[in-house]
């Protein structure tokens, strides 16, 4: 934790430091030293800290809700972009976006029901069809659930032009041009998120011996199972709700904390509250820089990272061929 953390503080300040504008990272510096001019001022203050913040409270939503729905699934792909809880969350969004939504608070309660619906609808049918210890069973059921409410939400660009470029701008997840009020917004929800893995963090590490241990231990699963699916709900409607859906962090993050943490769940829940943040952020950061002057949708970074993650998961856990 003390070494993720201090590699956290040099990431922040660079995502403070470095854009895609005309703001050179000496500009700045000079700004956060207490000197500086006025445009360099606006742009670190107004643009780049609520984008790092915003983008330290996806990362350590998303990584939570990754290792969560790994534990409480026993799957290890088990991700809420992969199977369809952010789609869930971004047609919600979406459609509230269309309805001409604009509070934020709306917003991430609209995700947050699109959350909570996408994923007890994949992980319900992969339960009644017992696909629940086939991995590549349950990224497919994700994938094709995704794929129809991708297509759902990308119908709602033909409906009107005027929230088109909107509804557009925000699907493809980004933290560009987002703002503190919808930080804000999102605080009681992680709040409560948190408050309810704190209660569960030890059920769950017992439902990993098996459901008669964590009965015999006094702890009951179905509870376990409908806590983990709010908690999971609440992380990653707030998440998609503020930076659109982006994929693969709930993937790559529990991963990387059970290669340094071991199976534990409850060190495997610590460990991603700072590796979230430094995935994201990277990511967010190497967005604006790549194609300068303009900037790369975040999801395009998160996902070249995830996906050789996917490929180790798969080929370490030697799943047979469909």
């Amino acid at each position: 934790m003390a070494l993720l953390l201090t590699l956290l503080v040099p990431v922040v300040v660079a995502s403070l430091l470095l854009g895609a504008g005309d703001v050179t990272p000496a500009r700045a510096l000079a700004v956060l030293l207490g000197r500086g001019d006025d445009e360099a001022a606006f742009v670190v203050g107004s643009l780049r800290a609520p984008r790092t913040l915003i983008g330290i409270v996806v990362g350590v939503s998303l990584g939570l809700a990754g290792a969560l729905l790994q534990a409480v699934s026993r799957n290890p792909l088990a991700e809420p972009g992969l199977l369809g809880v952010s789609a869930g969350a971004a047609f919600a969004v979406g459609v509230a976006l269309w309805l001409g939504a604009g509070a934020a608070t709306l917003r991430i309660a609209v995700g947050q029901l699109g959350a909570l619906l996408g994923c007890v609808a994949v992980l319900g049918v992969v339960r009644l069809r017992g696909m629940g210890d086939d991995p590549v069973r349950l990224v497919l059921a994700g994938a094709a659930f995704s794929a129809l409410l991708a297509s759902l939400t990308s119908l709602l660009l033909l409906f009107d032009q005027r929230t088109a470029d909107e509804i557009r701008f925000w699907v493809v997840g980004s933290l560009a041009g987002r703002h503190l009020e919808d930080l804000v917004a999102v605080l009681p929800s992680l709040a409560v998120a948190l408050g309810i893995i704190a209660v569960i963090a030890r059920p769950l590490a017992a439902l990993a011996l098996g459901e008669r241990v964590a009965s015999g231990l006094g702890h009951h699963p179905g509870r376990v199972r409908l806590l983990v699916i709010l908690a999971v709900a609440l992380l990653v409607g707030a998440a998609t709700a503020l930076a659109g859906p982006i994929a693969f962090v709930g993937l790559v993050v529990p991963f990387a904390a059970r290669a340094l943490a071991g199976p534990d769940i409850r060190r495997t829940l610590w460990l991603c509250l700072p590796l979230g943040p430094l995935m994201v952020l990277v990511a967010d950061i190497v967005s604006r820089l790549v194609v300068a002057p303009s900037e790369l949708p975040i999801g395009v970074l998160t996902a070249l990272l995830g996906a050789p993650v996917l490929v180790a998961v798969v080929r370490a856990r030697r799943l047979p061929t469909l």
